[in-house]
């Protein structure tokens, strides 16, 4: 309820409470004044005796409506009781004087709060009659005229005080509708309060949540970089020294600590690359088919195991991340061809097919068993999951298909993103 609406409640309540004695003062002074000196004294005790009544109705009724003050201002017994009996001295007083009138149309305002609906129409009507017989000339009427004035004043005062409590009816129906509707916008804007402290507090965890999950990822990437890199790295360099110490030859010896020493030379550079989020080295100025080429070349002749690479459809320069992500998982197939395959020889194939590209890598090695792969420890590298991981961040599969005595084949399957221009 509005500052405005609680003013307006507590201005009617106070014209409820001090209307009557108002209109009752005003009454007498009117009757008073204009009183006949002549009349006998039975009119005056009369007179007197009623107007005592109604001042003793008027405090026993005030007493009693500060007692109902907290139980609402809705008709009871009591109410129905006073406004009766208000009516009736107010009628018998009118009929002695017709300016008590005014203290009979206090009727008007308050019947709506002491009687009950299905009586109210009833309570203004006798109102009605009380007012509409001091309007045409005081009771008793002395002429046929008068009562033809009563009739036609009681059918406009009824008319009018029907109008008015029509009219107060629908603004109490509003009334109580505003109220309802007020109450319900506080609901509402409650709920959606408590709605919006719980996604204020969900905001927050989901915040936590992928700090969290963007710590967790980029650990992974670090880890499978530094798999891919310094760990094949170091793998080669020392396939190369051991090399080394079992030929005499000082020639050929030193060709294998070259080749150590531009592989150390190239796991530095792919390990800063790492760190920093960069493109793999062999990608730094070629396109994805000519980095597999070399590297292809390159670990054939690193391993001695036959190795060839071809590419099918229209090559087209690839997005960043799926060339970078094609190249480890050529590198980490051929890491394990080389370690655990004891392969001769090794098929890479490129296949740029409309919206997708697709990478194998083929060997003849011992292969194995797909429901016995043991999991991965400590000095086993990432491996298959490594491969597949790396396929599903850019929405892409991987699919490997083994058995022991007949080779493995490893697909990748990835959408076929553009460089951005």
């Amino acid at each position: 309820m509005t500052i405005a609406d609680r003013q307006m409640d507590r201005r009617w309540e106070q014209l409820h409470t001090w209307g009557p004695y108002g209109l009752l003062g005003i009454s007498f002074v009117l009757a008073v004044a204009s009183a006949d000196p002549t009349a006998g004294p039975t009119k005056w005790y009369t007179a007197w005796a009623l107007f005592a009544a109604a001042v003793a109705l008027q405090l026993w009724w005030h007493g009693t409506r500060s007692r109902r003050a907290g139980r609402g201002r809705t008709p009871s017994p009591a109410g129905t009781a006073y406004y009766t009996v208000r009516w009736a001295i107010a009628f018998a007083l009118t009929w002695l004087s017709p300016f008590f009138a005014f203290y009979a149309a206090s009727g008007y305002m308050d019947a709506d709060e002491l009687i009950p609906v299905r009586w109210q129409r009833l309570g203004l009507f006798g109102s009605a009659v009380t007012v509409a017989g001091a309007q045409s000339g005081g009771l008793p009427f002395g002429s046929g005229v008068q009562w033809i004035v009563f009739a036609g004043l009681l059918v406009a005062n009824s008319g009018l005080q029907m109008v008015v409590a029509h009219l107060t009816e629908q603004e109490t129906q509003r009334s109580r509708e505003r109220t309802e509707t007020i109450a319900e916008l506080e609901r509402t804007n409650t709920a959606l309060q408590q709605a919006l402290d719980e996604n204020a507090a969900l905001h927050a965890q989901l915040l936590v949540q992928a700090r969290e999950a963007g710590v967790a990822d980029e650990r992974r990437r670090l880890a499978a970089e530094i798999h891919d890199t310094i760990a094949q790295g170091l793998t080669g360099i020392i396939a190369q020294l051991q090399v080394v110490t079992n030929i005499p030859d000082p020639d050929l010896a030193r060709e294998h600590l070259d080749r150590a020493t531009d592989l150390a030379r190239h796991s530095l550079g792919e390990a800063r690359r790492s760190v920093h989020n960069l493109a793999p080295v062999a990608l730094e100025h070629d396109g994805l088919p000519e980095a597999l080429t070399k590297t292809v070349t390159g670990w054939g002749e690193r391993t001695g195991i036959r190795a060839e690479f071809t590419v099918t459809g229209a090559a087209e320069q690839l997005h960043e991340e799926v060339a970078a992500t094609l190249l480890r998982i050529v590198q980490e197939a051929l890491a394990n061809a080389g370690r655990h395959a004891r392969a001769t020889r090794v098929g890479v194939t490129l296949s740029f097919l409309g919206d997708e590209v697709i990478l194998d890598i083929r060997d003849d090695g011992t292969g194995f068993d797909l429901l016995t792969v043991p999991a991965r420890s400590h000095s086993g590298g990432f491996g298959l999951d490594g491969m597949r991981a790396r396929a599903e961040r850019i929405a892409g599969s991987l699919t490997v298909e083994s058995e022991p005595g007949h080779g493995t084949a490893v697909s990748a399957r990835v959408p076929l993103v553009r460089h951005d221009r």
